[in-house]
This record gives structure tokens, C-alpha cells and sequence, in this order.
């Protein structure tokens, strides 16, 4: 699936598609390159899905939780937790050991994770990779 973001003033109707696809999926892996957008679309993802707290980039604590209070029309979800991944800063796959991974990925919240690609080896074989591409008129493509 591919949804087109034309610019930031059009993200939360891309966040609403997005959070309408989810289906049964649990974890989204997010690919972009820097300043692709992928914080800026996960913020507006779990605004969508109701978040009240303020979502910012877990770069330097790697995971950020929040509750969700899911609108009426947002996605009925089993669980109301989300959790935020940022393994930018990761060096080694052992500190994703030590800070229990597995009791997130398989605990039944969304988890949202910004660059998987320094953890591919451990994310769970259902997770859906997402990719963010900006274009050249400025626009992003969200395709997974």
C-alpha cells in the first residue's frame, strides 16, 4: 500500500489512513533515511489513534510509552499502550538484549520503531517494514 503525504499540513489525513490499514499488525518497523519524516509521521499516527501526551523523538531514551484514548473513530484497539523505538543511537545489538526487547514486541501494544535496520536480525517475522521517501517536490510516500 502507498500513501502520499503532499506536505505536513496533509499528515494527519495520511496518519488516519494509515492507522485504518493497521488490521491485526502489532509492531511497524519505519525506514527513511534522515529527515524523512518518520517521527513526524509516528506523532501524528498515535495523535490519531489518541494520544493526549506529548510525542517526541525517543533518540536519547530510546523507548517512549503513551496511552492512548481511542477517538470514536480511531482504530478499537485490544490495548491502549504504544510504544516508541529509536535504535539510531544503538552500538550493539546486546543493549536491545539487555533492555528486555521481547517484552514490548510481544506484549500485544503497537510498536512503532524508527531505524530497524540496526536491529533487522531480532524484529519479529510478522513486523510490517514501512519505508518514507521524500520526493523531489518535497512530498513523502509511505509504502508498505
Amino acid at each position: 500500500m502507498e500513501i502520499k503525504i503532499q506536505d505536513i499540513e496533509h499528515i494527519r489525513e495520511a496518519a488516519r489512513e494509515f492507522v485504518e490499514n493497521i488490521g491485526e499488525a502489532r509492531v511497524f518497523a519505519f525506514y527513511g533515511k534522515m529527515g524523512a519524516g518518520k517521527t513526524t509521521f509516528v506523532k501524528a499516527i498515535c495523535e490519531e489513534l489518541g494520544v493526549d501526551d506529548v510525542i517526541t523523538s525517543p533518540t536519547f531514551a530510546i523507548i517512549n510509552e503513551y496511552t492512548a484514548a481511542p477517538k470514536p473513530s480511531a482504530l478499537s484497539l485490544q490495548t491502549s499502550t504504544i510504544y516508541h523505538f529509536d535504535f539510531y543511537r544503538i552500538k550493539k545489538l546486546e543493549e536491545v538484549y539487555d533492555m528486555g526487547y521481547e517484552d514490548y514486541f510481544y506484549s500485544g501494544a503497537l510498536c512503532f520503531i524508527e531505524w530497524p535496520e540496526l536491529i533487522e536480525e531480532i524484529l519479529p517475522d510478522d513486523a510490517v517494514r514501512v519505508s518514507i521517501t521524500e520526493q523531489e517536490d518535497g512530498s513523502r510516500v509511505v509504502s508498505y
